[in-house]
């Protein structure tokens, strides 16, 4: 796929992703058997498509509920500046909480979020990432569960953007942006 400013080549295929996804979701459901409902919070808008995959094969009572964080806007770079644009619904206190992220940069998303949520004390908390660029980390976190470990590379589709475009790619592209 290619537009005058750039063009898309796969990176991740729809059969490897619905593949992955199905694993996931088998180690999901076992690390969290003895749940009496397990809150999967889903981080948009990257992993709308992620979550709803991945909810679909847990094989748990689930809740879903979102949270948007931004430190993009329309750019390929984090600002590293977290905001909360939309919060949780419900509450997550001594509940079993899975937050469900589209992709691990430099981490400071995932590392505020689960910050935020732990201080609402759920009783327990882990994360799952479909992706995971471990070169560009520049804090400490690690996601429990990934899906992919990729190179340092722009990526979109399977819900992943480019100011708010390819999202519906069924694969996950790398961008090449055209001089």
């Amino acid at each position: 796929m290619s537009n005058s400013k750039y063009s898309i080549d796969q990176l991740i295929s729809a059969k490897s992703i619905a593949a992955r996804v199905e694993t996931l979701a088998k180690d999901i459901t076992n690390h969290f058997i003895n749940t009496e409902k397990l809150i999967v919070v889903g981080l948009l808008r990257g992993s709308f498509v992620f979550i709803a995959d991945l909810a679909r094969e847990i094989d748990l009572p689930i809740e879903i509920d979102f949270l948007e964080a931004s430190s993009y806007g329309n750019s390929t770079e984090s600002s590293r500046e977290v905001k909360i644009l939309k919060d949780l619904a419900g509450e997550i206190s001594g509940k079993d909480v899975l937050v469900v992220e589209d992709i691990v940069d430099t981490g400071h998303t995932l590392k505020h979020v689960l910050q935020l949520l732990n201080s609402r004390n759920p009783k327990r908390i882990e994360a799952c990432a479909l992706l995971d660029k471990p070169s560009r980390r520049e804090v400490e976190i690690k996601s429990r569960w990934t899906g992919f470990e990729i190179p340092d590379e722009f990526v979109v589709g399977y819900g992943i953007d480019y100011a708010q475009m390819n999202r519906n790619l069924s694969y996950i592209g790398k961008v090449s942006f055209n001089q």
